[in-house]
């Protein structure tokens, strides 16, 4: 079958079985134009709470179906891909930082969403990547634990003078790659060009940006942007994304090597035996833990997230 066969059957089949499929922005671009929405993974998540469908397929990694399934515990959660993790996601676990909320009792923990249900019951709040900076301001708390990104943690941290923040060491493999050097190279082979990166970059690599921001706040910006060239600092399907996007504008990956091999596991031919029932993994999560979860992201949104 062609790329557009695929398509065309995958559309049918999911209105068929009254499916909804979200796709993360780093999926590949076949896979986004069947899917019902796109975008970052918490964003998903909500839309997929209010959606009709009782049949949810996530294409993306486990802790965004998992994220689904505590917002919408109605609806049966379908990971695309099982083998789909996220390696930041399972640096740490409930142990760790249960023993961390012993040693440091007078601090709160913040979890980034990129981590585990089971993670998540042990922390006082939720955050994205571009929530971060606006939830640990409105805190009251002036102590807090931040985990697991020591990159986005570092960002927030400068952004948040009056707290004091306790850093671990962890974060995402792919970001964390992006070096000054990177940085340097790219804007002296692009010198028109806006540097956008996320936050999970390190902080020498950040330093040298135009613009940080989330995934969805790195695309909104090259699109606003009357500039015409770009070097994208985040996963190099974005760039792909902003190329068919933005035709009348150039793109140029940070580094080839900016690529998350997880999210490249998922593809259409999947996807197509996912709808059909023949592939995906169910995401299952028992009451008492998705509750304490929740809990978690309920904060997040009480502080204006």
């Amino acid at each position: 079958m062609t790329v557009y066969e695929l398509q065309q059957k995958i559309l049918e089949q999911k209105k068929e079985k009254d499916i909804c499929i979200l796709a993360h922005s780093y999926q590949a671009r076949e896979i986004c134009e069947v899917a019902d929405f796109v975008g970052d993974s918490y964003a998903l998540s909500v839309k997929a709470a209010n959606v009709a469908q009782k049949t949810v397929i996530m294409c993306g990694v486990r802790f965004m179906a998992e994220t689904v399934k505590v917002l919408s515990p109605d609806k049966r959660v379908i990971l695309a891909n099982p083998d789909a993790g996220c390696p930041m996601a399972e640096q740490m676990d409930k142990e760790l930082i249960s023993a961390m909320r012993e040693a440091n009792p007078d601090y709160a923990v913040v979890a980034y969403i990129n981590t585990t249900t089971e993670l998540k019951t042990v922390c006082d709040v939720c955050v994205t990547s571009s929530s971060a900076v606006k939830i640990v301001n409105a805190m009251p708390e002036k102590n807090i634990i931040f985990i697991p990104d020591i990159n986005l943690g570092t960002y927030v941290s400068e952004q948040c003078p009056d707290k004091n923040i306790k850093l671990v060491h962890g974060g995402c493999p792919t970001h964390a790659r992006m070096t000054e050097a990177h940085a340097l190279e790219a804007k002296a082979a692009h010198p028109d060009a806006l540097l956008l990166v996320h936050p999970e970059c390190r902080d020498e690599v950040v330093k040298h940006a135009d613009y940080i921001g989330s995934t969805s706040g790195i695309m909104d910006f090259a699109k606003a942007s009357d500039a015409k060239e770009f070097i994208i600092g985040t996963e190099n399907s974005i760039v792909e994304h902003l190329q068919y996007d933005c035709p009348d504008k150039k793109f140029y990956p940070l580094s080839k090597d900016l690529v998350c091999h997880n999210m490249k596991l998922g593809t259409l031919p999947e996807l197509l035996l996912c709808v059909n029932g023949e592939f995906g993994e169910e995401i299952l999560i028992d009451e008492d833990t998705r509750l304490k979860a929740k809990s978690c992201i309920d904060k997040m949104i009480e502080y204006g997230g």
